[in-house]
């Protein structure tokens, strides 16, 4: 049996990076005034926020709220982007907000390099990923993506309705993830959890939090350790052997790229494939569109990152400064809305409208600056596949019921149950 003393066996035998962290008083209920008490895990965020945004944009285009222990909300494309490639004033050292703030020992890896890596460690370890992720590596996976999502609706035979977020969006990315790292396909289940553990469970209590995410870990240690003892040609075995500066990664950083990569790869895929069957089970003449003009889903699919961006990422604050008219202090959070900038009419003509033939579409759905999402061609080519196959199969689909659809709260937003009549 193979042996490699970097990797413990269970998470508790890591190395600490909680001590020293910051913990706040978790706050929940109806939001009073959404420019000074924000929420991005209240329902009616979830349910449809760009109402919420375009009304902040006018009156209070940096909102500020004091839940997570103090928070703010840019909502124009032009503070968003500034904030994005400002990498001297604002730290990634953790993309999720929550009422635990990370001790400040940990930057510039973070808990999840390189999302959450600050220059210079951040190019490095981006470095270390890019070659799963070129166009021409995205290009081998396309056959059997396109099989399985024919698999997903062969499924569907014999059923009037079926879950488009549950029964296909879901499973997409799932198995791709599954496939790349080399973790059991069938641990799909556990995948779901974990997703909804890190990125919609920012309010449990922070001991129970942090037992939902250790169990996220214990998991990819599992599998790390299943790797060195059955090496093989996937990712997983990559990062154990990779090395940066000189030196093979530690135990922390292997475990915190595969969290990435498992989370940030399904959750946002499945979200945007989801938005978009959404969108086009409700409106029949882009959906007519698409199956007689086939030739125009990919400038289609575009309009559907930019309308229904699926991801919000987060900054904090690294010391106390004014910036663009507010006072910002050191840890304060920053919510980067893509989504929200995606919208801005100063930055896109029709901002609010889904035009399926837009021209000019330079969009933020995949992030600005240097963390601009390592895996957009792989979440590009799942989302055309995953339409491409859906509007072969199934031509003609409709909302069964628009008050039965329920959208994930959080930093990735997308359909969580999106039942639909086919045929």
């Amino acid at each position: 049996m193979a042996v490699d003393d970097r990797f413990p066996r269970r998470v508790g035998d890591l190395p600490d990076t909680r001590s020293g962290g910051t913990r706040s008083e978790i706050v929940t209920g109806p939001v009073a005034d959404w420019a000074t008490d924000f929420s991005h895990v209240e329902p009616e965020w979830a349910a449809d926020p760009y109402p919420i945004q375009d009304d902040l944009r006018r009156r209070c285009p940096i909102a500020r709220t004091e839940r997570f222990g103090g928070a703010w909300l840019p909502t124009r494309y032009e503070d968003v982007a500034a904030i994005a490639y400002d990498t001297e004033r604002f730290t990634s050292r953790t993309v999720i907000v929550s009422n635990f703030r990370p001790p400040r020992d940990l930057e510039p890896v973070g808990v999840s390099p390189p999302i959450s890596s600050d220059p210079p460690f951040h190019h490095q370890a981006r470095r270390l990923l890019l070659p799963a992720f070129t166009k021409s590596a995205v290009r081998r996976l396309e056959p059997q993506t396109r099989a399985f999502c024919h698999e997903l609706i062969d499924r569907f035979k014999g059923r009037d309705v079926v879950d488009a977020a549950q029964d296909y969006a879901q499973h997409i990315p799932m198995r791709v993830i599954a496939d790349m790292l080399g973790f059991p396909p069938e641990d799909g289940p556990r995948f779901r959890e974990f997703v909804e553990s890190v990125l919609e469970g920012v309010n449990l209590p922070t001991d129970e939090r942090i037992e939902r995410v250790d169990r996220l870990f214990d998991y990819l240690l599992q599998q790390i350790h299943d790797h060195i003892d059955h090496p093989r040609d996937d990712l997983t075995s990559h990062l154990i052997n990779a090395e940066l500066g000189g030196r093979k990664l530690d135990a922390s950083e292997v475990s915190g790229m595969m969290a990435l990569l498992l989370i940030a790869g399904i959750d946002t895929t499945w979200s945007a494939i989801g938005a978009s069957l959404w969108h086009l089970a409700r409106t029949p003449a882009d959906r007519e569109r698409l199956v007689a003009e086939p030739d125009l889903l990919p400038t289609a699919m575009e309009e559907f990152l930019r309308a229904y961006a699926p991801v919000t990422m987060a900054r904090l604050v690294k010391q106390d400064m004014h910036w663009r008219g507010v006072d910002m202090k050191a840890d304060d959070w920053v919510l980067l809305s893509f989504p929200a900038a995606n919208r801005d009419p100063a930055q896109f003509e029709r901002a609010d409208e889904v035009v399926i033939d837009r021209k000019v579409n330079r969009h933020a759905a995949f992030g600005l600056g240097v963390h601009r999402c390592v895996g957009s061609h792989l979440a590009r080519m799942e989302l055309r596949v995953a339409l491409e196959v859906w509007l072969e199969r199934v031509p003609k689909f409709t909302l069964a019921d628009p008050s039965a659809v329920t959208w994930a709260a959080g930093q990735v937003r997308g359909p969580r149950t999106l039942p639909v009549r086919i045929g």
